[in-house]
């Protein structure tokens, strides 16, 4: 049964969104883009979803602002959560933002992404052959998250043998960031905040009586500063690494994951992308626009301003619609159609403006060598049973997907 449109706008709410929405949030989106792009909610909040409004928002920094001391005290109180995500880069103005944006981006060169790439097909490769012969595998665990998480894992020069507990800490952090906190999400994200501090700190001690080669250990680079004396304080580098291990796994192995789901709904688009490898570079773009790994940001009015003939007070917490915006047709043709060889594609998900994700060459690149090698190794996968999402709003990849090779 086709869903009403006027009853999706009239009862939309982040704090309460029914089972429904997590599968598939885009008839919501669709209704919300059509009859209300700036959609006022219970709590006084707004929810954007017009990309034209995200672009704007994205491209002033001064008046939407990024800092979310302010909305985030209520929601953590003083706790291990509450001091992560309100130092980290992402959720920061200038000139914080823009301080540590320069540590952790400088590194992340053109040269040092072509001298990773060797070393990433390998990987994949290794991946591909352990799955081989094999009844069926969980393209999350045995692949999609395995990636990011060892090449994270590489920049900053952990061990091997400390990496096991990486995934499951961002998982309960990042799963804190969900518009509805339970106080058990809330419990286990605190935990995991704790636990990862303590471990970054004995690495930290480490490196710093061993310092790496900077140009690319980014843990050696966060230490020593840049040249002109710029640097982190201790708080601020332990919280910056976490970050850098969270959003450099979470949104890659969501990438993958939806990716490699998504080709599997589209046959002839799949078949298509076989057929010419050389457009994985557009197919990975219309992945990224077509099931965005990050589908909500936040924002807040630094002053009174209007969206769409919308007023907004000053200190207004703005929600953004990045997956919704990434299916507006005034932007994109036909935009519920899957197209691997889609462009133009000016979608959102790496975010815009003084924001814009400080790793997507990597997340792009990682991407690329893994869809591209699994598909020429097992081009007859297919789903051995229903994917589980975990039901999240902000961030869409699944916890498992149970597939078969067919090699």
């Amino acid at each position: 049964m086709t869903p009403d449109p006027a009853a999706l706008v009239r009862d939309f709410d982040l704090a309460r969104l029914p089972p429904a929405f997590y599968d598939d949030p885009y008839p919501t989106y669709h209704a919300l883009r059509r009859h209300a792009p700036v959609k006022r909610l219970a709590d006084g909040t707004v929810f954007i979803t017009r990309h034209d409004l995200l672009t704007r928002i994205y491209r002033d920094a001064r008046i939407f602002s990024s800092d979310k001391k302010r909305e985030f005290a209520p929601k953590f109180g003083a706790t291990p959560l509450f001091e992560h995500h309100t130092t980290s880069l992402v959720f920061n103005d200038p000139p914080l933002h823009t301080r540590v944006r320069r540590l952790i981006a400088d590194p992340l060169t053109p040269r040092v992404m072509a001298a990773m790439e060797p070393g990433l097909v390998m990987l994949v490769e290794r991946l591909l052959d352990a799955m081989a012969g094999r009844g069926e595998v969980d393209l999350i665990a045995d692949f999609a998250a395995a990636i990011p998480v060892e090449v994270i894992g590489n920049l900053l020069d952990i061990p091997q043998d400390e990496r096991g507990p990486l995934r499951d800490w961002s998982l309960d952090i990042l799963g804190a960031l969900e518009p509805v906190l339970t106080p058990q999400a809330a419990a286990r994200g605190n935990r995991s905040v704790a636990a990862f501090l303590a471990y970054l700190d004995t690495l930290v001690a480490r490196r710093r009586a061993r310092p790496g080669n900077a140009e690319h250990d980014i843990l050696t680079r966060l230490i020593l500063g840049e040249p002109d004396g710029a640097r982190l304080t201790a708080k601020e580098l332990l919280h910056n690494c976490i970050f850098l291990l969270n959003a450099g796994h979470e949104t890659t192995t969501n990438l993958i994951g939806n990716g490699l789901v998504t080709l599997l709904a589209h046959p002839a688009e799949r078949q298509r992308l076989i057929a010419e490898p050389a457009l994985i570079r557009s197919a990975v773009e219309e992945m990224l626009r077509y099931e965005s790994p990050v589908q909500l940001g936040n924002r807040i009015s630094t002053e009174a301003t209007e969206l769409d003939g919308v007023a907004l007070p000053a200190g207004t917490p703005i929600h953004l619609g990045i997956g919704a915006a990434n299916r507006d047709p005034a932007q994109f043709a036909d935009p519920d159609r899957f197209d691997v060889g889609r462009t133009p594609n000016r979608h959102l998900a790496f975010a815009a403006g003084i924001h814009q994700c400080a790793g997507l060459s990597l997340a792009r690149l990682e991407a690329g060598v893994a869809i591209s090698l699994f598909l020429a190794r097992y081009p007859r996968y297919a789903l051995a049973g229903p994917p589980a999402r975990g039901g999240r709003a902000r961030f869409r990849g699944f916890l498992q997907i149970p597939c078969t090779l067919h090699g």
